[in-house]
Parts: structure tokens; sequence; C-alpha cells
């Protein structure tokens, strides 16, 4: 508890007969640590003594009525100081922390021992032991309610979704204390899998030791699940009777076709975990959306390569046979529907393609209207496969399924923009409106739609505030690329113009914006490190200015914080970039903390041989407040409240189950429905049912609830928001930034960061320490400190330190 302050003055003849101690407690200058019962026994005595020589004067019933309210506020404040129950408190609190240690320990095992045994699955499947145990499992539960489909379910996305609820409360007893206690631990220096780089180049970029061991477990999965089944297949070959060579080479073919979609459909019950954003699954391994989608674009290159032998193994088949038009327009309904299984090839074709790199960066909408394609992909391969197959992809979709629609939830509010600044090197400041229930962490990133733009078309960007810069606000910096960003721009710089010369109360242009986040790791790691190395590239510099304000904040506000010595290493290829770091004002405060805080910064102009001529004279950032009918940021996130993501997941799975249920009692077994690709579409129905009814419901009760809280938060703050930016304030440019960073920081021209010469001066003065590196910049520039990573580890003596490598680099 803080300082106990409160501030009593009254008159007193005999004041300085009272004692030091006593004068202590009139003040209010007693700590809660201080000794109070030894101090309340002596004050008491001596005032007793003193009283029985005073009564005849006033001052004995004034230092009776003072004793007696200091003793009421004492006794208000700390009663278990004042009583023996504080020694039977601090044992329940004791006892309280153990047992959360130990049920903590519980859910992370149990957690471990199901994923573990789900992964064992996959593996086991394809042998004859495991087969063997597949079909003991599946006639041992084919007379339930459910059949075949519910063994399925309950064998390959049963696990799954047991860790998606075990990892709610798990979630729930990690909170923040957890997370101080892990930032306040002391350690010595250690090498860690997610922080090792050990690949640098080549087609799936900068790879960690983690990274490897997941991609060679998948290939090795591949690999022994083809070994496996066609051993099998040779094994039941005799079966077929006496065949020719030609017929015999024809069944292994069949038989190889098959074999690949089994597996393909064992990659796609992974393939949609890693694109939902806010999924509980991502907060519970703390692997932040921008990571995850590498994995997804690895995953998904893998399954649409399996799915293509898939398929080329039938057309040679038919082709062989002379029946290729027959049998793609073949629609069975006691097996795979043909057809259907070529049009989700179609729709996954195409997605597959446009997701190559020379495609992707060069017609960036065509990636991003094709990938919507995935909801007519998944609903024909549910035809193809029918309901019991497509079971055993169930968990990774319908986690995507309720992501999916928390995010259309949250983006159908408009959100304010509170003001909005043009810089001079043509990169835009957006500030905008949030609840202050919504948290986020110094590395998290929000998507944005601008409704005047496209209504369509999401972009993400790192956030460049702190969450300690204020409540109600979240900024961002977007920098002119592309065709989106430069229309944003041009509208931004046309408004912010125009602000100028209209009159102060006339409106003019808007911009009506959605935000789909925040999302980010669910702890700031980015405080773990004693020493922090932040290199940047360009814009990249925008997540390391609310790193940077994050620290500052903490530093000043005494709060838990590891950084001590941060050196910042930005390259840029114009002078005038230099104004983004002075957007923030964080420049100007960094010598305050000199004494607590370490932070060296070195900016490289690459494009640019000497200072340009400009570079002495002001530049005007344009900024307007901009008078749209927004509010806040919804909460509706799945990084938000973790009870309400916990609900919203249970029961909405809990919701299926009862659809599914219903579905089999009142209509599919009374009316025998054996059809595959008819069941397999009231199976997704059930899907999307759960998911709009039950979810919907948890939601709308979310957002009830959250409106609540908004208007006590504001009734308690009086209806004002104090740290609400105030345009005329906030953003009134002093564009002295060229003076500023010329004599605090150095800006070395016409060169690019030696990073050899630099992780070597770090190396020989920080010693034995974690050093945390986080990059954000270009593909080249995360591989060329990658590489250097890697380079000071391998040759690290005991007294160096170890680079512990992060990227926060988001590419689509």
């Amino acid at each position: 508890m803080a300082i106990f302050t409160s501030s009593i003055s009254f008159e007193c003849r005999h004041e300085e007969e009272l004692g030091e101690g006593f004068e202590l407690q009139l003040r209010g200058e007693v700590s809660p640590n201080m000794k109070m019962r030894e101090l309340d026994m002596s004050r008491n005595k001596d005032i007793y003594s003193r009283s029985q020589s005073q009564k005849s004067s006033g001052s004995y019933c004034c230092i009776l009525l003072v004793t007696m309210a200091v003793d009421e506020l004492y006794s208000d404040q700390q009663p278990l100081l004042l009583s023996n129950g504080g020694h039977d408190n601090e044992y329940k609190i004791k006892e309280t922390r153990i047992f959360l240690s130990l049920a903590k320990w519980v859910l992370k095992f149990t957690m471990w021992v199901v994923f573990v045994a789900w992964v064992a699955l996959f593996f086991l499947v394809p042998t004859d032991f495991g087969t063997g145990l597949y079909d003991v499992w599946v006639s041992a539960t084919s007379g339930t309610l459910f059949g075949e489909t519910g063994s399925i379910l309950v064998l390959y996305s049963g696990p799954i979704i047991i860790i998606a609820f075990l990892a709610v409360p798990y979630l729930l007893i990690s909170g923040e204390e957890q997370q101080k206690e892990h930032l306040q631990e002391k350690r010595p220096p250690r090498f860690r899998l997610w922080t090792f780089p050990v690949l640098v180049d080549g087609p799936f970029g900068v790879v960690s030791a983690a990274e490897l061991i997941g991609i060679v477990l998948f290939v090795m999965f591949v690999l022994w699940a083809v070994y496996a089944y066609t051993v099998v297949n040779f094994e039941i070959l005799p079966s077929y009777g006496d065949l020719t060579l030609e017929e015999k080479r024809l069944f292994m073919l069949q038989m190889s076709a098959y074999t690949f979609g089994l597996i393909a459909l064992s990659c796609l019950a992974f393939l949609f975990l890693p694109i939902a954003r806010g999924s509980i699954l991502l907060r519970l391994v703390d692997i932040p959306f921008e990571h995850a989608t590498r994995y997804h674009v690895w995953l998904g290159n893998l399954t649409m390569f399996l799915l293509t032998l898939h398929g080329l193994c039938y057309m040679i088949l038919w082709a062989i046979r002379g029946i290729i038009p027959s049998e793609i327009i073949e629609w069975k309904s006691d097996g795979g529907a043909n057809l259907a299984g070529v049009i989700c090839y179609v729709f996954g074709l195409l997605i597959w393609v446009t997701t190559l790199p020379p495609v992707r960066k060069r017609y960036f909408q065509l990636f991003f209207y094709t990938h919507q394609l995935y909801v007519l992909f998944v609903i024909f391969l549910a035809l193809h496969i029918g309901d019991t197959n497509f079971s055993k992809v169930f968990g990774g979709i319908f986690l995507f399924m309720l992501d999916r629609f928390l995010r259309f939830c949250q983006s159908r509010m408009t959100v304010n923009i509170v003001s909005m600044k043009s810089l001079p090197c043509g990169t835009v400041k957006l500030v905008l409106s949030k609840p202050g229930n919504l948290r986020y962490n110094a590395l998290s990133f929000i998507f944005l739609r601008v409704r005047e733009i496209s209504w369509l078309q999401w972009h993400p960007f790192s956030v460049s505030s702190s969450p300690l810069d204020g409540k109600h606000h979240l900024s961002v910096l977007i920098k002119a690329f592309g065709d989106w960003t430069s229309m944003l721009s041009r509208k931004v710089s046309n408004i912010t113009e125009d602000s100028q010369i209209e009159l102060p109360l006339l409106p003019h242009g808007q911009i009506m914006a959605s935000v789909e986040g925040p999302y980010g790791h669910e702890s700031p790691y980015h405080l773990m490190y004693e020493k922090l190395v932040l290199v940047a590239g360009g814009s990249g510099i925008s997540p390391f200015l609310a790193i940077l304000s994050d620290i500052l904040h903490r530093t000043k506000d005494k709060k838990t914080c590891v950084p001590r010595n941060v050196l910042l290493v930005w390259a840029v290829k114009r002078s005038n970039e230099l104004s983004l770091f002075s957007s923030t004002g964080v420049e100007s405060i960094c010598s305050f903390f000199s004494d607590k805080l370490n932070i060296e910064v070195q900016m490289y102009v690459t494009r640019e041989s000497e200072p340009s001529l400009e570079e002495g004279n002001i530049h005007k950032a344009t900024s307007s407040s901009v008078f749209s009918m927004g509010g806040g940021i919804s909460a509706l996130v799945g990084t938000g409240n973790k009870i309400w993501v916990g609900c919203y997941v249970i029961i909405s799975t809990i919701g299926f189950v009862i659809s599914l249920s219903l579905l089999d009692i009142c209509y599919i077994n009374p009316f025998s429905i054996s059809y595959w690709w008819y069941k397999g579409l009231l199976f997704v129905a059930c899907m999307v049912v759960s998911v709009f009814i039950y979810g919907g419901i948890v939601v709308g009760l979310w957002h009830l609830w959250d409106k609540r809280t908004l208007v006590r938060e504001e009734s308690q703050e009086d209806g004002v928001k104090t740290d609400m930016m105030r345009p005329n304030e906030v953003f009134t440019e002093k564009n002295l930034y060229q003076e500023t960073l010329a004599s605090s920081y150095p800006v070395r021209y016409g060169c690019r960061p030696d990073f050899k010469e630099i992780f070597g001066s770090v190396s020989a003065r920080w010693g034995s320490v974690d050093v945390g590196v986080i990059v954000c910049g270009p593909q080249t520039l995360l591989s060329s400190v990658a590489k250097e990573c890697r380079s000071q580890n391998l040759k690290r003596r005991n007294h160096d330190p170890i680079f512990h490598f992060n990227s926060h680099s988001f590419y689509l």
C-alpha cells in the first residue's frame, strides 16, 4: 500500500511536548511498514502521563481528539496491521500462491500431454499398429449418437479443442503478476531455441532453431507417412487376387493418390491455426500473428503441393483408363464427389499462385481478393470428402471461424481519428481513439481500413505509441509506399491543408476508419533484456518509437523495467525521413534519464553523401483534428478480456455439439441420410450456426458489458479523458529536429551500418549478458542482422554476451 498521507492541522499550546513519534503520526508521514504497535503503545503511555498533569488545560481534549482521529484513520486503512490476523492473511496469500502455481503446473503438464499425444497420433495412424488402434476406436464408438463422425471428431479435433479450453484458466492464472515476477527474475545468459537464428538465407528466410525443428518434424512426417502407407498398400495388394503387372501398377497409382490426399488432410488440420489472429492458442504459446503468418505460408505450400500430387495421380490414372471426362464430373453419393474436389482444387490453386512473391508484391489487391476464396475452398472440401473426413480438420477451421466472426464484429465500428499529421517525408501519423480497458503492448499492431479508399482492403501497421502514453488513444505511422498508402497520404495532406485555410468551426474532409486489433505478443518481451539492440530500416522505426517511449515512461514512473542500455541503429534512404524520430518527441526526453538509462542512437542516410542543402531549413508538418462521428476501437478482440474470450470459445463449441446432436436426432438418423457430400455440407452448417448464434450471444453480452464498463469509467473520470490528446497542444510541431539530431545523435551519410563492427563493439562493452536484438525492416536487413547474431553466438566466449534475434517485420 502507498504511504499513508493526510493533512491534520490543529492548535495545541503544548505541541512541543508531544514527542517526535506522535508528530509523525499527526502529520501523516507514517509508513505502514513501521512498527505500529510499539509506536502506538509508547505514544499512548506518554500521552496518558502528560494528560494527568495537564487535565486542567484544553490541550488534553485536543490531544485526545486527535489521537482518536488518527487511530480511526489507521484502523480504516490498515486493519490487518493492528490485529493478529495479519499473519493469517500473509499465510493465506502464500497458500494461494502455492495453489495457483500448482494449478498452473498441472494445466501446463496436461496440455503438453494432450499435444504430444495428438502429434503422435498422426505418426502412428499410417502404421499397422496405428491402423489397428484406429479401427478399434471407431468400432467401439460407432454405436454412439454421432457414429463414426463423432469418433473421428474426438480423435483428431478433440485434442486441439481441449487445449483451447485449458488455455483459458492457464492464461487467467498467468496474469500480470506472473509477468512481473518473470521480468524481475535474474537469470544467467543462456541460448534459447526461439531466438537463435540457424538459417538466414534461403526460401524460408530467417529461421530459428525452434522453427527448424518444426520444419524437420513436418518433413519427417510427410516422408514417414508416404513410406508407411506405401508399405501397407503393398501388403494388401495380394488380397485383391491375381492381378497383372499393369493392374498392380494402376492399383498402386490409385492408392498413392489416396495416400497424398490423406497426408494433405493432416496438414490441413494445422493450416488454419496460425492465421487466427486473436486465437487463444497463439496467446498460449505467445506467438504473435505476424510471426505465425510465416507458418501458414509454409503449411499452405506443403498442403497445395500434396493436393497437386493427389490430383495429378488421379488424372494420370484416369487418362490411362480413358475415363477423364466421366470421372471429373462424377458426383458420388457414397464416396468422394470428384467434381467438388476439382472445384476445391481450382480455388486452392488460384490462392496458391497469387501468394508467390512476384505476384503478391506487384499485384497485392489480386492476392488479397483471391485469398477470400478460402470460404468456397472449405465448402467444396466438405462436399468432396464428407463429414467423417472433414471432422479431422474441424478443430483448426472452427477456431479460425471464431476469430473471423469476432473480427467482423469489431470491424463494424467506426473509429474516431483524434488527430492526423502529414510529415515532410510523406509519412502520415494517425492518432486513433480507444477505450481505457483495451490493452496492448509496445510491439502491437493493428489492421486498418479506410472506407474512402477501399471497403475491402485491410492493411497492417505497427503501433508507434506506448500504452503508457495514454489510456484513450494509440498512434500509427504510415509511410506512402504502395497504391493504398499513397492515396491515404494524399487524402490526409489535402485535409490538413484545407484545415489551415478554412474557418476552424467549419467541418472539412473526413476519414472513416475501421480497426481490427490490436494484436501482438501476450507479454512485452522487449522488457526481458537488460541490454537492447534495435535495428530499423526506414519506417521500421515505428515500433521502436513505442519501445523507447515505453521504457522511458517505466523509468520515469519507477515501474518494472529491465532494460538499462539501448542501442538504436536506424538506416534511411533520404535525410527527410529523420523527421519520423522527432514525431513523438522521444529524442527530447532521452537526456533526462541519462543517469538511469543509457540510450545510444546511430543514424545512417544511405543515398545521400552529405547533408542536404535543405536540411537546415524548417520543414513544417501540417496537422489537423478530424471531426468524425466514430467512437473508440472496439474491445471485441481475441487479445482482449480473457474471461470473455474463454466464454466465447467454450460456449460456441458447446453450441456446435448441441447443433450436431439435434441434427442427428431430428434429421440424419430418422431419415437415414447417407450422402457424403450432403452430410459434409450439413456439418459445415452446424459450425456456422454455432459461431453466429451461440457465439453471437456471447459477443452481444460482451459488447453490453463493455459499454457499461466504459460508462462507469467515464463517470469515475467525470466524463473527462485527461490523457486524450488535444490537437492544438500535442501536434504543435517545433520543426527543430535537424538541430536536435545533429547535436545529440550523429548522422552518417553515404554508408550503411557495419553490423560486424557494431556487434563487436557491443560484445566488448556489455560483457556476459543476454542482449535482445529486435529488427524491423526489409528482408535483406533481417538476414544481415541474423547472420551477425549467429556469427557472434557461435564464436562466443564465456565473457561475451548472447544475442537473441527477434524479428518484428510483417509480410503478407
